[in-house]
């Protein structure tokens, strides 16, 4: 999923998921309160699949590992597309990516992010800035994840 798209929040806190990424949340859609401050949006396999990677070879008796798993799922809603491509997001979830009206939903390569333009304007300055410095230290293999380090 990629490019941004602005859309707007209805009076029944529903938003429109661009056409062209319906197909991918055919077969419905997590949406959870993203560790950034924003909403995150999964196809129901996906995130599935993300947590089970991610959460599932955590050991279940740490507590940082309870909650990560409480901080994942507690805040996750299930939801499908309506007739009209709308997901309907809880009111908690609004909350916390401060969305009101006009919303940016931004592909991120497996999921969506819905964000508040203010802050998306923001995000979108600090990540141009910091691109370069990034992409120095991918290249020299400083922040390449274990599953990618030889």
């Amino acid at each position: 999923m990629i490019g941004q798209h602005e859309h707007n929040l209805d009076a029944k806190d529903r938003i429109t998921i661009p056409s062209r990424l319906r197909h991918e949340l055919a077969e419905g859609a997590v949406i959870l309160k993203g560790l950034d401050p924003c909403l995150e949006i999964w196809p129901r396999e996906g995130y599935k699949a993300f947590t089970a990677k991610f959460l599932g070879t955590l050991n279940p008796l740490s507590s940082k590992a309870r909650l990560m798993h409480r901080r994942f799922h507690a805040h996750a809603e299930e939801e499908v597309l309506d007739s009209a491509g709308r997901v309907r997001l809880a009111k908690h979830l609004v909350a916390h990516a401060g969305l009101e009206g006009r919303c940016v939903v931004v592909g991120v390569d497996d999921h969506l992010e819905v964000w508040n333009p203010e802050r998306w304007a923001k995000e979108s300055a600090e990540m141009d800035a910091e691109a370069f410095a990034a992409a120095e230290e991918l290249a020299a293999g400083d922040l390449l994840s274990d599953d990618h380090k030889s």
